[in-house]
């Protein structure tokens, strides 16, 4: 098995705010994958005492305890159970019903001999390769139809937010659990699973400059620090978003390979 993560601050003056982690048994087949990233509220309130990087560690650790101790939960059970266990380790704190208490977009993969499982809530990307090369995108493309004015408004956008006719990221709800993609898919078909923030994914859904399927390939043959390190060198040559226009000239991006 060969795992390799990394992760940049899109601004280094500010805290990362994604997470990631891979945990394997100590015998035995199987593993776990958790990629989360971070929303950063647009006005810097909501109403949290503690901060976007500390619920992110926190949701991280208890969906990476969870999946892999609770195989007889469901991801989807697992992400619901986090999601509450993080809530109530600051509701006594913090105002949870603020529309931007602090949330996240999460991936989450969990294998063993028979199966892989799946979940992806919001914008972040799971790519499973399989052993013929074929790559499949799990994607969760609520957030992309909301029209890109409506996105330039908080208003706008906090009224869409963890709302019907809207999109759904991992909050205070535990029922946003039931909202996510969720699938599965037998052990023997999947080579790679690939797991990236928005942050990385501009090198394919912003920058045109490959598709999904470069993506296990790339980072197979030069390492997930290279995508990585494409898509900085992208937001360089294009600081202010002129020839690609973007919500962030540059941000957090998580690249997460696990070669199975």
């Amino acid at each position: 098995m060969r795992i390799e993560l990394t992760t940049a601050p899109g601004n280094p003056s500010r805290p990362n705010e994604d997470w990631t982690t891979v945990a394997v048994p100590a015998a035995g087949a199987g593993g776990v994958l958790v990629v989360l990233d971070g929303v950063t509220p647009p006005t810097g309130d909501d109403g949290c005492a503690h901060g976007v990087p500390w619920f992110t560690a926190r949701l991280g650790g208890a969906l990476a305890e969870l999946s892999g101790s609770r195989r007889d939960m469901t991801l989807a059970d697992v992400l619901a159970t986090a999601i509450r266990r993080t809530a109530d380790a600051h509701r006594d704190t913090c105002d949870l019903s603020h529309v931007r208490t602090p949330q996240a977009t999460v991936v989450l993969a969990r294998w063993g001999a028979d199966e892989v499982e799946h979940l992806v809530l919001s914008d972040s990307t799971l790519l499973l390769e399989s052993p013929d090369g074929e790559v499949r995108a799990v994607l969760d493309d609520r957030l992309d139809r909301v029209p890109r004015e409506v996105l330039r408004s908080v208003a706008a956008t906090d009224a869409l937010r963890n709302a019907e006719g809207g999109f759904f990221t991992a909050a205070a709800d535990p029922s946003v659990a039931a909202r996510a993609v969720t699938g599965r898919t037998p052990a023997a078909r999947v080579r790679s699973l690939l797991a990236m923030t928005d942050g990385a994914t501009r090198w394919v859904e912003v920058f045109r400059e490959g598709g999904w399927a470069d993506c296990p390939g790339l980072v197979r043959k030069n390492g997930a620090r290279e995508l990585v390190e494409r898509v900085r060198a992208a937001e360089s040559a294009d600081p202010d978003g002129v020839a690609f226009p973007r919500g962030k000239s540059a941000d957090d991006a998580t690249v997460t390979y696990v070669e199975l």
